[in-house]
């Protein structure tokens, strides 16, 4: 997943192998994916938090991340999931349209929250979306 991370996140600072490793250790979260995309999440009682998620660029454009986004989201639904939620930069707006495509919709914004060089901060839109199960 680190190296996944590394590949797809060159704007930011990507994860390490020890933070991805302390996540897949918590009875909280669950992953999702192979060799080429993954998504990391994090369940709190009815409450889903897609983490991150990531394609590495020799794979992207394909429906990964699509996919990735339903199969979690069924996952997340079978373990009574009612509301899945999410942040995202604001200049991200591939990432964007995925989630709005999937039916997540703007709740929140934190500003200057993604750190970027020469400027001070990009926000971070906090979109939701409930689940149903089927």
């Amino acid at each position: 997943m680190a190296a996944i991370h590394a590949a797809a996140f060159s704007i930011q600072r990507p994860w390490s192998a020890q933070e991805f490793g302390d996540f897949c250790q918590s009875p909280l979260c669950f992953a999702v994916g192979d060799t080429r995309a993954f998504a990391l999440i994090r369940v709190v009682a009815d409450e889903a938090e897609l983490l991150t998620i990531a394609t590495h660029p020799d794979h992207q454009h394909r429906g990964l991340a699509r996919g990735l986004m339903a199969d979690w989201e069924d996952i997340a639904a079978s373990r009574g999931v009612a509301r899945a939620f999410l942040e995202v930069a604001q200049d991200n707006a591939p990432a964007r349209a995925l989630y709005a495509a999937q039916g997540y919709i703007a709740c929140g914004r934190r500003k200057a929250y993604y750190p970027r060089e020469n400027t001070d901060g990009v926000d971070a839109i906090v979109m939701e979306k409930r689940l149903t199960r089927g």
